[in-house]
Protein backbone atom coordinates (compact mmCIF):
# COMPACT_ATOMS: atom_id res chain seq x y z
CA UNK A 1 0.00 0.00 0.00
CA UNK A 2 1.39 3.27 -1.47
CA UNK A 3 1.60 5.32 1.67
CA UNK A 4 2.47 8.91 0.24
CA UNK A 5 -0.73 10.56 -0.31
CA UNK A 6 0.42 14.37 -2.19
CA UNK A 7 -3.74 15.58 -2.22
CA UNK A 8 -4.44 14.68 1.33
CA UNK A 9 -0.79 16.39 2.25
CA UNK A 10 -1.72 19.48 0.01
CA UNK A 11 -5.06 19.76 1.95
CA UNK A 12 -4.06 18.90 5.44
CA UNK A 13 -0.82 22.27 4.74
CA UNK A 14 -3.59 24.48 3.42
CA UNK A 15 -5.98 23.85 5.70
CA UNK A 16 -3.15 24.64 8.84
CA UNK A 17 -1.97 27.31 6.99
CA UNK A 18 -5.51 28.79 6.48
CA UNK A 19 -6.44 28.25 9.93
CA UNK A 20 -3.52 29.97 11.86
CA UNK A 21 -3.86 32.52 9.25
CA UNK A 22 -7.26 33.30 10.66
CA UNK A 23 -6.35 33.32 14.28
CA UNK A 24 -4.07 36.05 13.28
CA UNK A 25 -0.61 34.03 14.34
CA UNK A 26 2.31 33.92 12.23
CA UNK A 27 4.34 30.32 12.04
CA UNK A 28 6.82 31.32 14.57
CA UNK A 29 4.03 32.33 17.06
CA UNK A 30 2.04 29.68 16.19
CA UNK A 31 5.08 26.92 16.83
CA UNK A 32 5.88 28.51 20.37
CA UNK A 33 2.21 28.77 21.32
CA UNK A 34 1.45 24.17 20.31
CA UNK A 35 5.12 23.43 21.66
CA UNK A 36 6.09 22.94 18.04
CA UNK A 37 9.28 24.19 16.24
CA UNK A 38 8.93 27.12 14.26
CA UNK A 39 10.39 25.03 11.42
CA UNK A 40 8.13 22.11 11.34
CA UNK A 41 5.31 23.97 11.04
CA UNK A 42 6.34 25.45 8.25
CA UNK A 43 7.73 22.02 6.95
CA UNK A 44 3.80 21.31 7.84
CA UNK A 45 2.66 24.02 5.52
CA UNK A 46 4.91 23.60 2.68
CA UNK A 47 3.81 19.73 2.58
CA UNK A 48 7.53 18.36 3.85
CA UNK A 49 6.59 16.68 6.78
CA UNK A 50 3.33 15.27 7.51
CA UNK A 51 1.85 15.16 11.28
CA UNK A 52 1.51 12.48 13.99
CA UNK A 53 -1.66 12.23 16.41
CA UNK A 54 0.03 13.99 19.05
CA UNK A 55 1.26 16.87 16.51
CA UNK A 56 -2.28 16.77 14.88
CA UNK A 57 -3.95 17.30 18.90
CA UNK A 58 -1.26 20.12 19.69
CA UNK A 59 -2.15 21.72 16.67
CA UNK A 60 -6.31 21.48 17.26
CA UNK A 61 -5.47 21.94 20.73
CA UNK A 62 -3.87 25.58 19.76
CA UNK A 63 -6.96 26.74 17.16
CA UNK A 64 -9.68 25.73 19.73
CA UNK A 65 -11.09 23.04 17.13
CA UNK A 66 -12.14 19.10 17.44
CA UNK A 67 -9.39 16.66 15.44
CA UNK A 68 -12.79 15.48 14.24
CA UNK A 69 -13.27 19.48 13.15
CA UNK A 70 -10.07 19.85 11.50
CA UNK A 71 -9.88 16.65 9.98
CA UNK A 72 -13.54 16.90 8.20
CA UNK A 73 -12.13 20.38 6.82
CA UNK A 74 -8.74 18.19 5.28
CA UNK A 75 -11.30 16.23 3.51
CA UNK A 76 -13.28 18.99 2.44
CA UNK A 77 -10.58 20.69 0.99
CA UNK A 78 -9.52 17.67 -0.73
CA UNK A 79 -12.53 16.56 -2.53
CA UNK A 80 -12.86 20.42 -3.19
CA UNK A 81 -9.53 19.34 -5.08
CA UNK A 82 -11.57 16.47 -7.26
CA UNK A 83 -9.63 13.86 -4.82
CA UNK A 84 -12.05 11.18 -2.77
CA UNK A 85 -10.93 8.65 -0.75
Amino acid sequence: MERSNPDLIAAFAAVLRRRRKAVGLSQEEFAFRSGLSPSYVSYLETKRRQPTLSVLAAICDQLDISMTEFVADVEESRVGLGKSS
